[in-house]
């Protein structure tokens, strides 16, 4: 039906939990050997472009201050000479320094040339009007300095060019020099830098294959300590992770002692509850057989009120018996002292029987009880078997007072299944998990029928044992369907005290550490 809550009942399976992607990882080995080489290149063409700045720099202060002592000079020694020696001191001072010199006048004519291609009349102009800087000259990139000769001769000025390459002299071999102390320390870093990594990764490693055997349970199943092999961060992680390990270990011993307790606990109450029930069936037997006698009027007629009250009598007896026999079921299934007397039986006659009893408590309600379907063999304990749809149908009959309890048998591909539908209040989404278990029932407290709340449980875990399950499909005020599926061929029967035990110690440890 639509919009229904579907919660199925089935054995524990073993799951599987999906596995994330894998993140892609980068050796470490080649790695760091690698950024140590990228970070000393990178160190390096620093201090080789900072050094070549200052180098040229230096350069231009070097040849800057050059041209000012040489045309300073120049010029007080010019104005001292004759006018026919003045070609010749220049010519040897231009000689001996490397410089270009020119001797002009305030319009930018030449007096004396003493330079390889003396700039135009308009270029010497404007070079006086600066009076010191940088040009091009013959000699390429220059510095020059200008210097009035001054009285007797203040028409004339010395122009100094004293060269100002773009690539100083100590350039090459700075570059040099960085690039070979470089390859030296990056060598000696990449070497540090391997082995380093290295021992970082044989510790990795280490702890890692550690971990894996715990992982595949090649070790207790709390774990086992890993050595701490180094003090660095690696020995941190290794030391956490045994801290983590002890407490896991501590957490494991807690949960057994737990369990132990629970297995003890439910030992003894399943010994409680048989003997208790044994103790109760041998009075109500007595109940019954006099209650029969009664009824059968040896002893004389019986009046209608009479006779009405023992028959309240018996029907009390026989439920209150139902009652008793549900705790041994449970008591010897919790114990595991059930066995199942597996043969083949035919499904539909099952439930044909169990539709017939249903059919005489429901005779004096509006509700029809009907049975569709056909033949279903399997191989299954009929006793059982139909006491796990007696529990199913007779909750439907009684939770359903008018509308239909509609039994239906099918053959599936794995065995065969019986479904029970009723047109009752239906069952909360809330409490469809809940009325599985011992002593549950759902809907409000005050509105719960007659019952111990054992029938769905008796039930699941019946069909479990035969490696079944029981299924429900509900939705509250439109009825629900309990469907039991049976394998064809019976399994090993699955215990259910230790499985009983260990949700009991899960529930009781729930919230340790």
């Amino acid at each position: 039906m639509s919009g229904e809550a579907r919660v199925s009942v089935v054995p524990p399976s073993k799951s599987y939990a999906p596995r994330s992607p894998r993140a892609k990882r980068v050796p470490l080995s080649p790695f760091v050997p690698l950024l140590v080489w990228l970070l000393s290149s990178l160190v390096a063409a620093l201090i080789v472009i900072v050094g070549v700045r200052d180098l040229r720099r230096q350069s231009d202060e070097a040849a800057s201050l050059r041209a000012q002592v040489l045309s300073e000079a120049l010029a007080a020694r010019v104005r001292a000479t004759s006018l026919e020696d003045r070609h010749q001191v220049l010519e040897r001072a231009a000689r001996r320094s490397g410089a270009e010199l020119l001797l002009v006048n305030q319009d930018g004519a030449i007096a004396v040339d003493s330079s390889l291609s003396p700039p135009n009349t308009g270029e010497i102009v404007a070079l006086l009007v600066r009076g010191r800087g940088e040009t091009v000259t013959e000699l390429g990139r220059v510095r020059f300095q200008a210097t009035p000769l001054g009285e007797p001769l203040a028409h004339l000025t010395l122009l100094s060019f004293v060269s100002a390459p773009e690539t100083p002299a100590a350039i090459p071999s700075l570059v040099n020099s960085v690039t070979f102390l470089t390859l030296v320390l990056v060598g000696l870093a990449v070497v540090v830098g391997y082995s380093l990594a290295r021992d970082v990764i044989e510790d990795v490693r280490f702890v890692r294959e550690r971990v894996s055997e715990m992982a595949e349970h090649r070790t207790e199943p709390s774990g086992r300590l890993v050595p701490v092999r180094s003090v660095d961060q690696v020995g941190a992680l290794t030391h956490s992770f045994n801290q983590l390990v002890q407490r896991f270990a501590a957490a494991e011993r807690a949960y057994r002692e737990d369990l132990r307790t629970a297995d003890v606990h439910d030992r003894d109450r399943s010994a409680f509850l048989a003997a208790l029930s044994h103790e109760l069936r041998t009075p109500l037997n007595a109940v019954r057989g006099f209650t029969d006698l009664l009824l059968s009027e040896v002893e004389g007629p019986l009046s209608t009120e009479a006779r009405e009250n023992l028959e309240v009598v018996r029907q009390s007896s026989d439920h209150l018996l139902a009652l008793i026999n549900d705790i041994l079921d449970l008591s010897a299934m919790e114990s595991g002292e059930l066995s199942l007397t597996v043969s083949e039986i035919d499904l539909w006659e099952v439930a044909r029987g169990v539709v017939a009893e249903a059919r005489g408590a429901a005779m004096n309600r509006p509700l029809v009880v009907q049975l569709t379907g056909g033949p279903a063999k399997v191989h299954a304990d009929e006793r059982r078997v139909r006491q796990i749809l007696g529990n199913l149908v007779s909750n439907a009959v009684k939770f359903t007072r008018e509308g239909s309890v509609i039994v239906s048998v099918q053959e599936t591909t794995s065995g065969a299944s019986v479904s029970v539908t009723d047109t009752g209040p239906g069952i909360a989404r809330d409490m469809q998990a809940a009325i599985f278990e011992e002593f549950q029932q759902a809907g409000d407290v005050h509105a719960r029928r007659a019952g111990t709340g054992l029938g769905l449980a008796i039930a699941r875990r019946l069909a479990r044992m035969h490696g079944g399950r029981v299924e429900l499909e509900s939705e509250l005020g439109k009825g629900s369907r309990f469907t039991v599926h049976l394998p064809s061929v019976a399994e090993e029967p699955i215990p259910t005290s230790s499985r009983h035990s260990q949700e009991h110690a899960a529930a009781s440890t729930r919230g340790r550490p």
